[in-house]
């Protein structure tokens, strides 16, 4: 599969729907009018777009389809989905799939969230900053009334994310969401869960894969006729957890289409590719340099050369992935450091050598003299590690040109 194409702004003169806001809902009969009129209102004063709401019920046994059906006749920004099966989870997977609308958010029927979080949400997507934006309750800057109970549930939570699959987003389940379409396209095939761990699996695939998640501090109330069954929730989570710790793992989930095509045109070919090696190698050898300085009166001559070539080859290897060759997110990082650090060898041999065949010539040389020379075969073995990066650490393969589209 093809990597996703550059990140672009959604054109300003966008005449169809450029956010699509679902409302999943199941037996809602009560706040689903005065919600839906709410949002409705809120959008169509601030948002500066066209923009759709669709109401998705999953398998609702009360009035919800009849109040759904009547909002949609009356609301031309309206549309209502019904589905015969429950599970949130499978409400946005269905709705999301039939959208087109660039950007595809989700709000909870209760609307706890403070809607003036909502443009903010969905900027970063519509000008092409990211890929997902989030809701967060836990960030600084959020404020947040609920119960010591629920408080001490969603930390909990988090927390255990944290600990096990090291997520580096802090809220997995405020249920205040976007996502831009293409990228929505790539990630619910490999989505698997159908109720409320759905946004969790969502966000780790999404985070494993590199893209881009912008996080939006919320004012937050909570809902105390909440129908949510916390028991079977955080159990349904707990295997949700489990299952995909082992996806990962195992290395079966697909990441390689969830990848921007950021590669190639960040690289700018070889000249590029140079320049920014360079760039990166002319701050490790002042690194080298000032560490090898740092460490010689303490260690001895080839000891600190090792352990300031080590420290900086780790470095090195980091900003040359990122900069040099346009390589984000966590898969693959701990393969290229490993390399990498095969990579140091022929530095350290090539500066050992050096250094061992300065003492030979001249049993007390110069201080100056000696970093001299050390800097002179750091300096070949940068362009040795060049190529060796190009060819075997980061290949071409890897790096595939992208498909530039605009929305």
């Amino acid at each position: 599969m093809s990597q996703l194409p550059l990140r672009t702004p959604v054109s300003a003169h966008h005449r169809d729907p450029v956010l699509d806001v679902v409302v999943p809902v199941f037996n809602e009969e009560k706040d689903l009018e005065p919600s839906v009129r709410r949002l409705h209102a809120h959008l169509s004063e601030t948002f500066p777009y066209p923009f759709r709401i669709t109401v998705a019920d999953n398998a609702s046994t009360d009035g919800t389809p009849r109040i759904a059906a009547q909002l949609a006749a009356e609301l031309p920004e309206l549309e209502w989905l019904r589905l015969t099966e429950k599970g949130r989870g499978r409400a946005l997977h269905a709705a999301w799939s039939g959208s087109r609308a660039p950007v595809l958010a989700y709000v909870d029927v209760d609307l706890s969230t403070d809607l003036a979080a909502l443009l903010p949400l969905v900027a970063p997507l519509i000008s092409g900053h990211s890929d997902i934006a989030i809701g967060t309750r836990l960030a600084r800057g959020s404020q947040v009334v609920r119960g010591p109970k629920r408080e001490a549930i969603s930390r909990c939570y988090n927390a255990l994310l944290r600990s096990t699959l090291a997520v580096g987003f802090s809220d997995a389940q405020c249920g205040f969401k976007a996502v831009r379409r293409d990228v929505a396209e790539r990630l619910l095939p490999l989505v698997k869960d159908s109720g409320w761990f759905f946004d969790t699996e969502l966000l780790v695939i999404a985070e494993r894969a590199g893209l881009r998640i912008h996080e939006v501090p919320v004012d937050w109330v909570d809902d105390p006729d909440s129908r949510v069954d916390i028991l079977s929730t955080a159990l349904a989570d707990l295997r949700g957890i489990a299952r995909i710790g082992r996806e990962l793992a195992r290395g079966t989930l697909p990441m390689a289409g969830l990848r921007r095509g950021t590669e190639g045109a960040r690289s700018g070919g070889l000249a590029g590719q140079l320049l920014r090696f360079a760039a990166v190698g002319a701050v490790s050898s002042v690194g080298y340099v000032l560490l090898y300085v740092a460490l010689r009166p303490a260690v001895g001559g080839q000891a600190a050369n090792a352990l300031a070539l080590l420290l900086c080859a780790l470095a090195n290897t980091a900003a040359n992935r990122r900069l040099t060759f346009g390589l984000r997110g966590r898969v693959g990082a701990l393969r290229h450091q490993a390399q990498g650090l095969l990579v140091f060898t022929v530095g350290l041999a090539l500066t050992s050598g050096s250094l061992a065949l300065l003492h030979h010539t001249a049993s007390t040389p110069a201080r100056a003299t000696e970093v001299g020379v050390l800097v002179a075969a750091n300096l070949a073995a940068t362009l040795v590690r060049f190529l060796l990066f190009r060819a075997w650490v980061f290949p071409a393969r890897r790096r595939r040109e992208p498909e530039v589209t605009t929305i």
